[in-house]
């Protein structure tokens, strides 16, 4: 999982609440004339709504207050403008501590919706592909081969242009896509666009994908590991020599029979499955050590550069495309599980996937096992094409954690010096690690788990300044951060957490860390990277805001189909960024900057109609934000944020 990083006090540990009003604590300073309340608050965007305004007056010059916004864009902190002390986080935005209990954790019970809930009459995909050859499953087939049905029942185009026509040349969701208007001929044919077309016939922007034929085999369990085989045999006990086959198997041994062979793409062969567990025998000796030195890898330096994290749910390749655009030097993917990798899972797979302006992008796995995380690497090390691979050893969820996963392998040395030794055998890229400040709140562990991974051959480790119990209650300690760095030195050590301004980064450097990694920081303001790099604050406008999620819908559509089902599930993406992006505050409205993300907006009304309906907490509130760039939601739909807060209700 991703850890996130918040915006406060870097110079200081743990975050006290002593001394601070009830009302004050972690209410972010806006000057008084921008105040309200939370009626007039939601009195304006609902009289502003009622007006419908057309959709370019809504985008281009939203109506609103007369305030006009400031040219100036580089409002420096002034001298003496400093923080009047730290305090505990508070928990969601809009949260009324006095009238309500808080709401914290996850929405576990959110509203899923299927594919078919959308698209009840859907297209054979031979026709959609403009197929020569007849469908497949011929009768069998539960997809609609009759167009002029379809077309009967698809519901109305939501606009005149179509981002894939335009980008590529050609839109492969044909008479489906949802902009269809702006690609089909008189007779409803799929145009093309001859010149562009030929420039998507170069290599892909999109690499990583999942192999048919792979995906096949890891089905079927007739990938062979030999490489992970051989160093997980120097971790298993010793068998009895000349096992029968059958013995071998009910051993926990890999079957070493080459029965039912296929083809198989380069550098893998065929085997059983790779999910029998490996016994151990206990910490490696110095023998073992001697042997399991990794091969030589690709070098990569980042010291210094801006590291963007893996986030859950909002970290996918759209949302990395736009942090690449402010300035982000070094992407992940979003945690992928071990096994579901190995079985071939398309969705696990999709974590993997690099767009080619991401030029250093590595992959993050999250396992408990040495067996399944070693194959996993090396399956990846062969299919994949990424700089680095990231353990997680920082994810606190239940889900992961009480599996051994996450956080719980800072507690498991020989487990985790097993993963990581046998994931280094097989990478010809560097290993790194992400890890919390340790389980329990006031029990540290970090510092005498970093020399053990520089001695296992560790590439870098990223240190999250807060443990499992803490959470995000807590601001990050960057005191122990500190202590971190010479613990782990030579091998580079990354802080993470609390990264909301240039000022935070730059404290934060000077704890000694080869470099930053920022997570929640990004989903309030993805141009956080521009700002660090240029040493300034950005008083950003709502309608730069709002093109900054256009252009999310448009990568949105390249990535997930300009199709009902791409169009609804780039909405929900965008719709969940929505909830972090109401967080932030724009720099003009601040009586003290920089804002803190322990620090909640209180009810404030905008310099412009857009720029309030921005700060807006509620849920149907981001839905309208949505369809001016997506168009009408479907019936009876329903969205429901991941993550619970008293004022998205």
């Amino acid at each position: 999982m991703a850890e996130g990083t918040a915006a406060a006090p870097l110079e200081n540990g743990g975050g006290g609440d002593s001394g601070v009003g009830a009302l004050e604590r972690g209410v972010a300073p806006i000057k008084p004339q921008y105040l309200t309340t939370k009626e007039q608050f939601h009195q304006f965007l609902e009289a502003k709504g009622q007006e419908k305004p057309c959709r370019e007056t809504e985008v281009g010059e939203p109506a609103g207050n007369d305030l006009a916004e400031p040219e100036a864009k580089r409002i420096r902190l002034e001298d003496g403008q400093t923080a009047d002390g730290q305090m505990e986080e508070a928990a969601e935005p809009g949260e009324q501590p006095q009238t309500q209990k808080r709401a914290r954790g996850q929405n576990k019970g959110r509203p899923h919706v299927k594919p078919t809930h959308y698209d009840k009459n859907r297209l054979c995909p031979s026709l959609i592909q403009e197929s020569a050859a007849k469908c497949f499953f011929g009768d069998r087939c539960r997809f609609l081969h009759d167009v002029g049905r379809y077309l009967e029942t698809k519901p109305a185009d939501l606009g005149p242009r179509c981002v894939l026509f335009e980008t590529f040349g050609r839109c492969p969701y044909g008479v489906t896509c949802r902009f269809a208007g702006a690609h089909l001929g008189p007779e409803g044919q799929n145009l093309v666009q001859e010149e562009l077309a030929a420039r998507g016939a170069q290599p892909p922007s999109v690499r990583n994908g999942l192999d048919k034929a792979l995906q096949q085999q890891l089905r079927k369990r007739e990938v062979r590991f030999e490489q992970a085989e051989q160093a997980l045999r120097r971790f298993s006990q010793v068998q009895p020599p000349g096992p029968t086959p059958a013995a071998a198997v009910a051993e926990g041994a890999p079957r070493q029979d080459n029965c039912g062979a296929q083809q198989v793409p380069a550098g893998l062969g065929t085997s059983t499955p790779p999910s029998s567990p490996v016994r151990t025998c206990g910490p490696l000796t110095d023998e073992d050590v001697v042997r399991l030195q990794p091969c030589e890898k690709k070098r990569l330096d980042i010291r210094g550069k801006l590291y963007l994290a893996p986030l859950t749910t909002c970290g996918n390749l759209p949302f990395r495309r736009i942090c690449k655009r402010f300035g982000a030097d070094v992407t992940c993917g979003e945690m992928a599980v071990c096994t579901n990798l190995l079985q071939g899972q398309m969705s696990e797979w999709a974590l993997l996937k690099r767009h080619r302006c991401e030029d250093i992008f590595g992959v993050q796995l999250e396992g408990a096992f040495p067996d399944t995380m070693t194959k996993c690497a090396e399956l990846l090390s062969r299919t994949v094409e990424v700089d680095f691979v990231d353990i997680n050893v920082g994810c606190p969820i239940d889900l992961v954690y009480k599996k051994g996963g996450g956080c719980a392998l800072m507690n498991r040395s020989t487990k985790f010096q097993q993963i990581v030794r046998g994931m280094n055998q097989v990478l010809d890229v560097p290993l790194t690690v992400k890890i919390r400040t340790g389980v329990q709140e006031r029990v540290n562990l970090a510092h005498r788990l970093l020399p053990e991974l520089r001695d296992w051959g560790v590439a870098l480790v990223t240190l999250h300044g807060r443990s499992r119990e803490q959470r995000y209650t807590k601001l990050a300690d960057w005191q122990y951060i500190e202590e971190c760095v010479k613990a782990a030195s030579p091998m580079p050590l990354f802080g993470n957490g609390d990264i909301l301004s240039f000022e935070d980064a730059n404290r934060a450097m000077q704890t000694g860390v080869a470099g930053i990694m920022i997570a929640r920081g990004a989903l309030l303001k993805p141009w956080l990277f521009t700002e660090i790099k240029e040493q300034r604050h950005w008083d950003i406008s709502s309608s730069e805001r709002l093109d900054i999620l256009r252009d999310f819908t448009n990568y949105g559509l390249e990535h997930w189909g300009s199709d009902t089902q791409g169009v609804e599930k780039t909405r929900r993406f965008l719709l969940e960024w929505l909830s972090f992006l109401c967080r932030y505050v724009p720099v003009g409205l601040l009586e003290r900057l920089p804002q803190r993300i322990n620090e909640r907006p209180p009810y404030y009304l905008g310099r412009d109609y857009l720029e309030t309906l921005m700060a807006s907490q509620k849920a149907a509130d981001w839905i309208r934000i949505s369809e001016m760039l997506l168009g009408p939601v479907p019936p009876n739909f329903a969205f429901l944020p991941k993550h619970k807060a008293n004022a998205y209700k």
